[in-house]
C-alpha cells in the first residue's frame, strides 16, 4: 500500500501539488487523471521518491519513503516512465536484467537465478521472442512490454507507470493496460484517456489545479457533473453491459443543441 498525506510541491513560486492525499491499495490499479498541467506526473514522481524536498508524507507499506535507503525503495517500487532507455545499445534481455540490480550487492554480477527471473518476466509480458533484439529497434508497444518486464524483474510490490499508453495505437493501449491489470499488484498509472481509465482502473484520483477534485472507485469519480468543470468539455456517460463509456463534445455545441431543443 502507498499512502500520501498532505503532499505539496512547488517549482519555484509555482504551486503544482497542493496538500494532496492519495491511497493506493494492494491488488488494485489506481489511476491519476486530470487535464494537462494538473500535476499528475509530478504527483507520481513524489510517490516514488524522484522528487524530494516538498512537504507532506509518503508511506510505503507502513514505512516512510524518505527514510528508506535507495536499494530498499527499489525493492518495493518499480517505475516505468515515458520513453525510457530508447537510445540504449543494450539488448532486450540485457535491459530486463538491469531490473535485478536492487537485489545485487555493489560488485555482484547477475547469476543464473537472476537470468532465469528476467527470462520469466519477458515471458510474462509476451516478449520472450524479443530477448536478443536491440531495445532501440523495438516498436513503441514492444518497448513498453520490455520496460514492464524490467520492472517485474525487480520483484517489487508496487508498480508505478507514467502514461504507459502514450504514442501507442489502440491495440497496444489495451494490451498494455490489460497486462498491468492482470499483474494483481498495487499499481498506480497516469492516464489521459478517460475511457481507458474507466476500463482498467479500480480507483481514480482526479486532479485539477494541483489539488484533488475527486477520489474513489472509478464509477463514482467518472461522474460528468464532476468531470465537466475540470476538463471544460461536455461529457455524456453511458453504462453498457457493466462498462462505462464517456462521450465528449465542446460545451458551446452542447449549449447550442439544448437551446435549439
Amino acid at each position: 500500500m502507498i499512502q500520501a498525506t498532505g503532499v505539496t510541491w512547488r517549482y519555484g513560486a509555482n504551486l503544482v501539488i497542493d496538500g494532496v492525499d492519495v491511497t493506493a491499495r494492494p491488488g488494485r490499479v489506481l489511476g491519476l487523471i486530470g487535464p494537462n498541467g494538473s500535476g499528475k506526473t509530478t504527483l507520481l514522481r513524489l510517490l516514488y521518491g524522484a522528487l524530494r524536498g516538498g512537504t507532506g508524507q509518503v508511506v510505503v507499506d507502513g514505512d516512510e519513503l524518505s527514510a528508506l535507503p535507495a536499494r530498499d525503495a527499489a525493492r518495493r517500487l518499480a517505475v516505468v516512465v515515458q520513453e525510457s532507455g530508447g537510445e540504449t545499445a543494450l539488448s532486450v534481455a540485457e535491459l530486463v536484467l538491469l531490473g535485478r540490480g536492487p537485489h545485487l550487492s555493489t560488485f555482484q554480477r547477475a547469476g543464473r537465478a537472476d537470468h532465469e527471473i528476467a527470462a520469466r518476466c519477458l515471458t510474462r509480458v509476451g516478449a520472450a521472442h524479443l530477448g536478443a533484439r536491440p531495445f532501440a529497434h523495438l516498436s513503441g508497444g514492444e518497448r513498453q512490454r520490455v520496460l514492464i518486464a524490467r520492472a517485474l524483474a525487480q520483484q517489487a510490490t508496487h508498480l508505478l507507470l507514467d502514461e504507459p499508453t502514450n504514442h501507442l495505437d489502440i491495440r497496444y493501449q489495451h494490451e498494455i493496460l490489460q497486462l498491468v491489470r492482470d499483474l494483481g499488484t498495487c499499481s498506480i498509472v497516469v492516464l489521459h484517456d478517460l475511457n481507458l481509465a474507466a476500463r482498467y482502473c479500480d480507483d481514480l484520483v482526479l486532479l485539477g489545479r494541483g489539488g484533488v477534485v475527486a477520489a474513489g472507485p472509478t464509477g463514482e469519480v467518472l461522474d460528468p457533473t464532476v468531470l465537466m468543470p475540470v476538463y471544460g468539455i461536455g461529457i455524456r456517460r453511458l453504462d453498457l453491459d457493466g462498462a462505462i463509456h464517456l462521450l465528449f463534445q465542446p460545451i458551446d455545441q452542447t449549449t447550442d443543441e439544448r437551446t435549439a431543443a
